[in-house]
């Protein structure tokens, strides 16, 4: 059965791909967009990780950028079936799968510097951040690290990606800190980084950063990137994205 009860076969935004999702599981957020586009990516033949898949959004966007092969890694049973299920929805189950796995042991399951690219979208919040939290189980292992933290996801990130690969990540801006120190402890070189705004003139609530395993230092920070306009339709570079 492609779907199941309590399930629906939504469009992935501005592709013509489907995925399936749920009221009861944490469902993709324009942060999947924003990272699937902003990472470089091998265009013809490559090997890539996704972590902390959940139902495989980010797998799927990066589908329309590469060629190459995308495993994502996800803790939740859950997840994994839903997200299997949208990729053979897709046809892409040759080049795409989710498998379920603890981020923690992602490189003794999968295999030590094998991979050109590694992307994460992590829980968000710290795990004692009680005020915030959800309480279906799904969006909060989804959204607190209970499961995992910043530092678990880097580390792992470190020991997937080859020398000179790419590693992503999607998260807050109150986090910056935290995530250059651990990238740099990790041996991943911040290169490129870039703020993204709601609507001008507000204060960015988002951040997307790639790094480098034992690149050079140099990091560039690119233009912000505003979502939407006054009138909360998409600005143009929001639309080139969906529309690409």
């Amino acid at each position: 059965m492609t779907v199941k009860q309590g399930e629906r076969l939504d469009d992935l935004l501005g592709r013509p791909g489907k995925i399936i999702q749920s009221d009861d599981v944490f469902s993709f957020s324009l942060d999947a967009v924003l990272l699937a586009e902003f990472v470089w990516v091998p265009i013809q033949k490559g090997n890539l990780v996704d972590l902390c898949a959940g139902t495989g959004a980010i797998p799927l966007f990066l589908s329309y950028r590469t060629k190459g092969s995308v495993t994502g890694v996800e803790i939740q049973p859950k997840l994994v079936d839903m997200a299997n299920r949208s990729i053979a929805v897709n046809k892409l189950g040759e080049r795409l799968r989710v498998v379920e796995g603890d981020v923690k042991e992602a490189a003794t399951v999968l295999g030590h510097a094998r991979y050109d690219v590694v992307t994460c979208n992590p829980p968000y919040f710290l795990a004692n951040e009680t005020s915030l939290r959800n309480q279906k189980e799904h969006h909060t292992i989804a959204r607190h690290e209970v499961l995992c933290t910043l530092e678990d996801c880097i580390r792992s990130a470190s020991q997937l990606v080859k020398p000179g690969g790419k590693v992503a990540f999607v998260h807050r801006p109150e986090r910056l800190l935290d995530i250059l120190t651990l990238m740099r402890a990790y041996r991943i070189e911040p290169k490129r980084m870039q703020l993204v705004y709601p609507k001008a003139g507000r204060d960015a609530n988002t951040l997307l950063i790639e790094g480098s395993k034992d690149g050079k230092a140099g990091l560039t920070i690119l233009p912000p990137f505003i979502v939407y306009e006054e009138d909360d339709t998409y600005t143009k570079a929001m639309r080139d994205i969906l529309d690409a």
